[in-house]
C-alpha cells in the first residue's frame, strides 16, 4: 500500500488525514478534534498504517505531522482505558496491548527513512508530548503548551519519558515528569523539546518550509544519516565513532556523494539521483 492508498483508508476512518504536498512532503493530520486528538486504539492503528505506507513510498521525502482542533494531542484516551478496568483481569491485558501499540508506533517514526516534522498548533500532553518529542523536528505556535501530565491522575508518564529524556536534559525532563505542569512553547524551545516557536496559525506552513528545505538535499544521504543518528546515540563513544566511520565510507561511495562533491568543486548546483 502506497501513501495515496493509505490516504484513502485514512480518509475513510477520518482519524488520520493524509495528503501529499507538491514538494514531495506527506502531511499527516490527526483528526479527532472532539476528543482532543487522544490516541485511541483506532487512532494508533490508523497512524501506524499511514507510517507503514509512507516508509515504502519513495516519492515521499519528508513527513509533516499536524493536528486539527483545540489540541495537538491529549495523549492516551483515558476514557477508553478506564472502561477496561471492569475486565476480568482489571484491564491488564488491554493496557499491555495499548502500550505496545503506542510504543511500536513511536518507534516507527524513529525508524522511518524520512524525517518527520511536528507542526504543533496547541497543547500536547502525556503521550501527545511524547509524540512531539519522538518526531525528528518540531515547530510550535507561540500559544502551544506541553506537559507530561500523567502524574496529575496518578500515572507517571513512563513511556513518554523515553522520548522526553532523549530530547531534554535530565533535570528539566524530571521536573516535567514529577510536576505534570504545563510549559510554554518558548520554554520547550529552550530545553530542546522543539526547534522553533512561530506565530499562531503559521506553524503548519513553517513546518512545510522546513520540510521543503530538507527535500532539496540528497534523499539517500538523509536516509543514511537519520538511521545513523539514532543508532549511534545508544552506543559508547568508541563504538559510535567506529560505526559512523563505516557509515561515512558507505556514504562517500554513493552516487549522490560523488555528484555533490563534484558540484562543490565545479561550483555548480548538484543534481541528486532522486531528482
Amino acid at each position: 500500500m502506497n501513501a495515496q492508498s493509505a490516504a484513502a483508508k485514512a480518509s475513510d476512518s477520518s482519524l488520520i488525514l493524509l495528503r501529499e504536498d507538491v514538494a514531495n512532503v506527506a502531511v499527516l493530520t490527526l483528526n479527532r478534534p472532539h476528543a482532543l486528538n487522544s490516541l485511541s486504539e483506532a487512532m494508533l492503528e490508523a497512524l501506524g498504517d499511514a507510517l507503514t505506507a509512507i516508509a515504502h513510498d519513495d516519492s515521499v521525502r519528508v513527513v509533516v505531522l499536524a493536528a486539527n482542533g483545540p489540541a495537538f494531542s491529549a495523549g492516551h484516551d483515558l476514557k477508553e482505558l478506564y472502561q477496561r478496568r471492569s475486565n476480568e483481569d482489571g484491564g491488564r491485558a488491554y493496557f499491555k496491548h495499548i502500550m505496545s501499540m503506542c510504543s511500536t508506533m513511536m518507534q516507527q517514526i524513529v525508524r522511518l527513512p524520512q524525517p518527520v516534522v511536528a507542526a504543533v498548533q496547541a497543547t500536547a500532553t502525556a503521550a501527545g508530548c511524547q509524540l512531539v518529542a519522538t518526531c525528528d523536528l518540531a515547530v510550535a505556535a507561540r500559544t502551544a503548551k506541553f506537559a507530561t501530565s500523567g502524574i496529575n491522575v496518578g500515572l507517571f508518564c513512563s513511556t513518554p519519558m523515553v522520548a522526553l529524556s532523549r530530547n531534554v536534559a535530565h533535570k528539566p525532563a524530571m521536573e516535567m515528569l514529577v510536576t505534570g505542569e504545563m510549559i510554554s512553547a518558548e520554554h520547550a524551545e529552550r530545553i530542546g523539546l522543539i526547534n522553533h516557536v512561530v506565530a499562531p496559525g503559521t506553524e503548519r506552513e513553517e513546518a512545510l518550509k522546513l520540510a521543503r528545505k530538507i527535500t532539496e538535499k540528497s534523499a539517500s544521504a538523509i536516509r543514511m544519516g537519520k538511521e545513523a543518528f539514532y543508532r549511534q546515540l545508544e552506543m559508547p563513544l568508541a563504538d559510535a565513532y567506529n560505526y559512523t566511520a563505516e557509515v561515512m565510507v558507505e556514504n562517500l561511495l554513493t552516487r549522490d556523494a560523488n555528484e555533490g562533491i563534484g558540484a562543490f568543486i565545479e561550483k555548480r548546483k548538484p543534481k541528486w539521483e532522486d531528482r
